[in-house]
């Protein structure tokens, strides 16, 4: 293999933890080729980078991307429209995506579900499927969502807002709004189901976990919580060791204890980092249209014209540093629940959110202010 570039004298992060003055030799198939030593020759393997001591870690992979660089996945569900979102969040150290799309009426979902393998057969960088937030969804939770959209599916509506083939299909509905049957639909057509926006009561979060739901979307937001008597999906969610849990820590959606406490309450490796990145992410303009409606960004913080939280300002860079300040955790573990954690959940830790020979070369170079440098998807500088 013909190796195109080296990348070295870096402080990397692999599986065992982090190794000072590493470098990483890329292979011209996307991949890395080698992981080599501080210490270890370079003649001979292409042009070298010397990145001057700075942290190279996996990409970030954000599994709740609603938008960013002015474009919203809603109102440009197109390949062209997800490229965009790609490209602003790629500024973060984003290598890896799923577009979300938020609650609307059939005509777009299958839209945006054409989009997305558009994407993935034109190679629109970081791309990986799509996040299907609704319409199955509880008014009593619905947030920002319109719940004149909410629905339960048939058998011809599952087949078709899971035709996406070559990608993934990541589905969020309130289990409670659901029967069991359209679960295992849509698990049977290789959705991953996840559960938010949710009234449930703890029996139905667990019925639900019964069925098939892999885990919950933006845990405590949109969902019903933890109390003494009634435990709630949040309850639900932080005894079950089996299921992951997405958090936004932007310090607005959720309080940073509530966040230390479900660390505590899940195994390590299942609560994980996204966004639920709105248009303004990489954009200079704070304001956009959703369902006829101006939101507004107002110093970082979402809303509509209600209050109610719509979404967030957050990157995923933003996210670790936020995990490390507010959270209290290490960098290491920082950046793993951005990178291997979202990988393991969509099943794909084996080439995504990690480093190491064979796997992708999705890499992020943060300097020691934890500010990205430079990003790179399957090996090709997209940033920096």
């Amino acid at each position: 293999m013909m190796a195109t570039r080296v990348l070295a004298n870096a402080r990397v992060l692999l599986d065992d933890g982090f190794h000072e003055g590493c470098a990483l030799v890329l292979g011209d198939d996307g991949r890395i080729g080698q992981v080599l030593e501080a210490g270890a020759a370079l003649d001979g393997l292409g042009p070298v980078e010397d990145l001057q001591g700075d942290y190279l870690l996996p990409g970030f992979i954000d599994v709740q991307v609603n938008g960013g660089g002015g474009v919203l996945f809603n109102n440009q569900p197109s390949a062209e429209g997800i490229a965009a979102i790609g490209r602003a969040h790629a500024r973060f150290g984003t290598t890896a995506f799923l577009p979300t799309l938020i609650s609307d009426r059939l005509e777009v979902m299958e839209q945006a579900v054409a989009a997305a393998g558009r994407a993935l057969a034109t190679g629109v960088p970081g791309v990986l499927g799509l996040h299907l937030e609704g319409p199955y969804l509880a008014p009593a939770r619905k947030g920002t969502h319109d719940a004149h959209w909410f629905r339960v599916p048939d058998a011809d509506e599952i087949e078709r807002v899971t035709a996406l083939r070559g990608g993934i299909t990541l589905v969020t509905l309130a289990p409670e709004q659901v029967p069991a049957g359209v679960i295992a639909a849509l698990r049977a057509r290789g959705a991953i189901v996840l559960a938010g926006h949710s009234a449930a009561s703890y029996e139905q979060a667990r019925a639900g976990l019964a069925a098939g739901i892999r885990g919950f979307t933006h845990l405590f937001n949109a969902m019903s919580p933890l109390q003494g008597r009634e435990p709630g999906m949040v309850g639900a969610a932080l005894e079950d060791a089996h299921s992951w849990c997405g958090v936004i820590v932007d310090g607005v959606h959720v309080h940073p204890a509530s966040l230390r406490l479900a660390l505590a309450a899940k195994p390590r490796g299942k609560v994980f980092l996204v966004t639920d990145a709105m248009p303004m992410v990489g954009s200079e303009d704070p304001s956009f249209s959703l369902y006829g409606q101006t939101i507004t960004a107002v110093d970082g913080v979402v809303r509509n014209a209600e209050g109610a939280l719509a979404g967030s300002a957050l990157d995923m860079a933003t996210a670790v540093r936020n995990a490390v300040r507010l959270l209290g955790v290490g960098l290491e573990e920082a950046v793993r629940m951005a990178s291997a954690y979202p990988a393991r959940l969509l099943g794909i830790e084996h080439s995504h959110g990690s480093i190491g020979a064979g796997r992708r070369a999705d890499l992020v170079r943060m300097d020691h202010a934890l500010q990205v440098r430079s990003t790179w998807i399957g090996g090709q500088r997209v940033h920096g």
